[in-house]
């Protein structure tokens, strides 16, 4: 039987499935039964349940020095004791403004790859390390003590290699000082231990130590 214009039509998709009436009474309409649930997704600003992960594994700050930025470790020969005093040398591209940078950069690479602090040496050969300036503020005695302490990096000017005693490893920032490049490179390479690390152009390095470098 159509329907009159009047009435709202009714889709049976709205409604859902219905049962024949029996005996004149309105059979209840039947409740879908629920199958397996899936899982249920995680809800949004909430990650889902994660697989436990293995614990992090450390390095160990001993662990072999990692290289200056953009300098290859230089092969060394067997072992012997000849070759155990000379120190392994690396060149550190940079301009005389940018050498204390990149000397401060180096610092951080060695101390995070598990050196000492107070196995660090740093000489600048023009203006001095801030470091150095500030605490020459307090007297030469004063900063010539925490030297003698050798439990922190210490910065000092190329003038100050004289006193300054051996460390295992010196860095060597040229940022200016043509007189003090020159005498400051020989002295430095007795003064490192095993690692030699200079910071400045390399074909004057290169030029005042040595074609070998």
């Amino acid at each position: 039987m159509p329907l009159s214009p009047e009435e709202p039509q009714i889709h049976e998709s709205a409604q859902g499935p219905r049962a024949t009436p029996a005996s004149g009474r309105t059979a209840p309409t039947p409740r879908p039964v629920p199958g397996p649930r899936p899982a249920a997704p995680p809800r949004p600003g909430r990650p889902g349940p994660a697989r436990p992960m293995p614990p992090a594994q450390r390095t160990p700050r001993d662990a072999a020095a990692k290289p200056g930025p953009s300098v290859p470790a230089a092969p060394g020969p067997a072992a012997s004791d000849a070759s155990a005093s000379v120190p392994q040398i690396q060149l550190i591209p940079a301009s005389a403004e940018g050498a204390l940078d990149a000397a401060e950069e180096a610092v951080d690479l060695l101390l995070d790859s598990g050196r000492a602090p107070g196995e660090v040496l740093v000489i600048s050969t023009g203006d001095p390390h801030p470091w150095a300036a500030h605490e020459l503020s307090f007297g030469e005695a004063s900063y010539w003590a925490q030297h003698d302490a050798g439990d922190d990096v210490f910065y000092a000017d190329a003038a100050a290699l004289d006193r300054a005693a051996s460390r295992p490893v010196v860095v060597v920032a040229l940022n200016g000082g043509e007189d003090s490049e020159t005498a400051a490179l020989p002295t430095a390479l007795t003064r490192a231990g095993t690692l030699l690390i200079v910071c400045g152009d390399p074909q004057r390095i290169n030029s005042m130590l040595g074609a070998g470098v």
